[in-house]
């Protein structure tokens, strides 16, 4: 899988330094929010206050692959279980704390660690799950090449209510050329959706309610079972070789 991409000046040797600095900024700025948001979670659902989860990173061009990270976000579920010890839905363990958290995105502010340790960017294509990715054609994987973003051109298009396919066309156009000038634009807008919630759909305040991208062509017919088998399969090895590096 080629690699190959022309990068801007500003996304070679600028960037990184703001994500940095912004980083730090949110962290000391609001530092009482974190303590807050922590404080409410742990009395409402306990250990662990972060939530972490593995998601694919930047592609490493020696190796041509991407390499898994573990991502961090406060809880919003509880671990409510049935009479057999499986978690309950989704949806019966997202309270209204939990959907308050992720409808406003404050959920996200723990990513600011990722950011601080290199393994996301201010902006950038969002990280979507393992399993997810290993369903993405090469030519989309291509998304990639750039670090994942806490917010991203995909969403201040229309983050849940848009479709797969035009995800991934939002987040190629803006592998295009990164500037400095299109990040600003996108943190105004992410910004803007956040305080505003003018477009703010149903699928948005559930968040994650929508199908996998594998259950997804699954579910259109793009792929067949068999193939759909074997990209949840990788996806397993994939993951078992993170959690073996802990």
């Amino acid at each position: 899988m080629t690699t190959e991409r022309k990068r801007s000046f500003y996304e070679r040797f600028v960037k990184r330094t703001l994500d940095i600095i912004c980083a730090l900024l949110a962290l000391i700025v609001f530092g009482w929010l974190y303590i807050l948001i922590a404080v409410i979670v742990f009395i409402k659902m306990g250990r662990p206050v972060l939530f972490k989860q593995p998601r694919p990173g930047l592609i490493d061009p020696k190796t041509g692959k991407e390499r898994i990270f573990y991502m961090y976000k406060f809880r919003t579920m509880t671990d409510e279980r049935d009479e057999n010890g499986e978690l309950l839905p989704d949806e019966v363990r997202l309270g209204k704390f939990g959907k308050a958290l992720r409808a406003t995105s404050l959920d996200e502010l723990p990513e600011a660690f990722n950011i601080l340790k290199g393994d996301m960017s201010i902006i950038g294509p969002r990280p979507q799950l393992v399993r997810d990715m290993v369903f993405m054609t090469p030519e989309i994987r291509m998304r990639h090449t750039a670090k994942p973003g806490l917010s991203g051109l995909a969403q201040v298009m229309g983050r849940n209510a848009i479709s797969w396919e035009d995800k991934f066309k939002w987040d190629l156009k803006y592998i295009e050329r990164v500037s400095f000038a299109s990040d600003f634009k996108i943190v105004f807008n992410t910004v803007k959706k956040v305080f505003v919630r003018s477009d703010m759909t149903e699928s948005d305040e559930e968040t994650d309610v929508t199908l996998d991208y594998g259950d997804a062509l699954l579910a259109e017919g793009k792929i067949n079972a068999e193939e759909y088998r074997a990209g949840l399969t990788e996806a397993k090895r994939l993951l078992a070789g993170k959690v073996a590096e802990k």
